[in-house]
């Protein structure tokens, strides 16, 4: 991407769009129509929005309106309706969100067949995925280090009823259903942690170092590579990569029955509608676990995602709750002053 500033002379009043690439501390890098990219500082009202909501900031794959002033200044005032949203529960445990990339098609969790992967994560990271309203899959990497791949992969498609390709970077197989994803210009966000090979899987599809790439860490562990989510185009598409998850806080309890679908045809066939999964008889859920059929930490990690689902959603609406008597109080204060002390032309 060329960063050639725009000509100058226009209206500075005319607003043009363009896409925004990275966000770096208050400034986002924007592609123009063209492929021109400028670098903008956020406007008055965008600054006030996002005052009054921290996830109207713009983040990566926004649709933004930039103005141009007259002394070379560039400024993001507003940012367009988004179609979906990625967005991850602060690791505070605050009810504060943290958007991480919008207007996304399809979310790739990113998980490397060695070490062996973290089903809990994936399904942490689907759950994200679906809630925002992206299409999810799952992009199993390092392939050709796991003879099992075509079995792991299977059993995780089963089970999340979501897409699952296992793929290898350094021997390009499985990547042609991985192209595929980008099909008609679509954007394609991958989340997982560092060392899942996000980076090496970018580069791959480019057919370009676009991402530097790390060794992996002695224990298997991935090194902190990439700083920042940004829009690259591949394949017809583009791709948002970024930081490292280990993990990361979901928002809703939204989503989960599709990320555990296997759970969902079980718990469907529990004699109580109401079932608990914990000591009721007539018990899919525990039949299965006890034929073996059903892993336990599946159960476990599905009851400790609903709980932080809804935690974060009440946290989330006393937040709004909140944010709304403080706006009502402050503008009720500034009525109370102005009828006590009203201009002088308006007394009698």
């Amino acid at each position: 991407m060329s960063s050639a500033r725009p000509k100058t002379g226009m209206n500075s009043f005319q607003l043009r769009q363009g896409v925004v690439v990275r966000v770096d501390r208050g400034v986002a890098t924007v592609e123009l129509p063209g492929g021109r990219t400028v670098r903008s500082s956020w406007g008055g009202a965008l600054l006030a929005a996002v005052h009054h909501d921290p996830e109207a900031a713009p983040t990566t794959g926004d649709r933004v309106r930039l103005r141009f002033w007259p002394d070379d200044r560039i400024t993001v005032e507003s940012v367009d309706p988004r179609t979906t949203v990625l967005t991850r529960a602060d690791a505070d445990g605050s009810a504060r969100r943290q958007t991480l990339a919008a207007n996304i098609d399809v979310v790739a969790v990113v998980e490397g067949l060695v070490p062996a992967p973290d089903r809990h994560r994936i399904a942490r990271l689907l759950a994200l995925a679906r809630a925002g309203g992206a299409q999810p899959v799952v992009i199993l990497t390092k392939a050709d280090l796991e003879p099992e791949a075509p079995r792991m992969a299977a059993e995780l498609q089963e089970n999340c009823a979501c897409p699952v390709h296992a793929v290898s970077s350094e021997q390009g197989s499985g990547l042609e259903e991985v192209r595929a994803l980008f099909a008609g210009g679509r954007t394609v966000a991958l989340l997982g942690a560092s060392g899942a090979g996000k980076s090496s899987l970018v580069n791959v599809l480019s057919g370009d170092e676009v991402m530097r790439v790390n060794a992996l860490r002695r224990d298997g562990k991935g090194r902190h590579t990439t700083v920042t989510r940004e829009l690259h185009p591949v394949a017809g598409g583009w791709v948002i990569d970024g930081p490292g998850l280990r993990s990361a806080g979901i928002t809703t309890a939204a989503g989960l029955e599709d990320t555990f679908a296997d759970l969902t045809t079980l718990a469907g066939r529990c004699r109580f509608a109401d079932c608990t999964h914990a000591v009721e008889p007539g018990c899919a859920v525990i039949a299965a676990i006890g034929a073996g059929d059903l892993h336990p930490d599946r159960l476990d990690s599905y009851r400790q995602l609903v709980a932080e689902g809804f935690r974060q959603e009440r946290r989330h609406d006393a937040r709004l709750r909140h944010e709304e008597v403080r706006t009502s109080k402050v503008r009720h204060k500034s009525l109370r002053r102005q009828y006590q002390n009203p201009p002088a032309g308006d007394r009698w």
